[in-house]
């Protein structure tokens, strides 16, 4: 059996998919949501082997919520809005699916499904959450939150609230109104995403939000020592410094 969670806002639409889903004999609906944070949690626990999801839906929207899964079950976008076409084939999506649904397209989707699943040892694999997080947002645009997910719960961080982030071994540690969240993401990855008018990466190990600075100390002679309006110190390497005096 296909197990198959359903992701839109839209009760009739999620109708619409159960009856056309009935004619598939291996095909069993085990979950549906309503909106992105019901969707990370129902797949996190149910692992399906499907999930036919909306892109535009309340909370977090379908890239976002596939940034945020631990494992990825075959997808198929399902929606009324087809100018996120090319980014949802980018992170590997079984098909894109446009409304209204029709039975014909919808049994040609199921067809692909069942080929990627039988051939589940050659399939594409998974994309970074870096590139999940950049299909979320419209080309030429940088990241306007961070998503972070702490077992069942989704943080949902906007950038205006990070003030740096550290890497940690394969995490970062983004550090936002006085608590820490841990990302399975490198520093790399998170700071492409982000404003370099407002975020510099410092340090090989820390990037900083630069409305945070208060001011600047040599500290050797090629270091020197950000002091931060809270009071925390982080070290600025000598390209960090390159960076930082650009844009002071």
């Amino acid at each position: 059996m296909i197990r198959t969670v359903l992701v839109d806002d839209e009760a009739p639409a999620r109708a619409l998919l159960r009856e056309y889903l009935a004619a598939h004999a291996d095909v069993a609906v085990v979950g549906e949501c309503t909106n992105g944070f019901e969707a990370v949690k129902v797949i996190g626990e149910l692992a399906p082997d499907l999930v036919l999801l909306d892109v535009q839906m309340p909370k977090l929207d379908g890239f976002e919520v596939l940034e945020l899964l631990e494992s990825r079950p075959a997808v198929v976008f399902v929606t009324a809005y087809d100018e996120y076409a090319l980014r949802a084939f980018e992170v590997h999506a079984v098909d894109y699916v446009l409304k209204p649904v029709g039975r014909e397209r919808l049994a040609e989707a199921l067809a692909q499904v069942r080929a990627r699943l039988a051939a589940a040892s050659g399939a594409p694999p998974a994309p970074s959450p870096a590139a999940l997080a950049a299909a979320a947002r419209p080309p030429g645009q940088y990241a306007g939150r961070v998503l972070v997910r702490d077992g069942a719960n989704v943080h949902v961080i906007p950038v205006e609230q990070v003030d740096w982030i550290e890497a940690q071994d394969d995490y970062v540690a983004i550090r936002a109104e006085g608590k820490t969240h841990l990302k399975a993401q490198t520093l790399a990855e998170i700071a492409a995403g982000l404003d370099p008018a407002r975020f510099v990466r410092i340090h090989r190990s820390y990037v900083l939000n630069v409305e945070r600075l208060s001011r600047l100390e040599l500290y050797a002679k090629d270091s020197r020592v950000a002091y931060l309006k809270d009071g925390k110190e982080l070290p600025v390497s000598r390209a960090g410094y390159a960076r930082l005096r650009e844009l002071m």
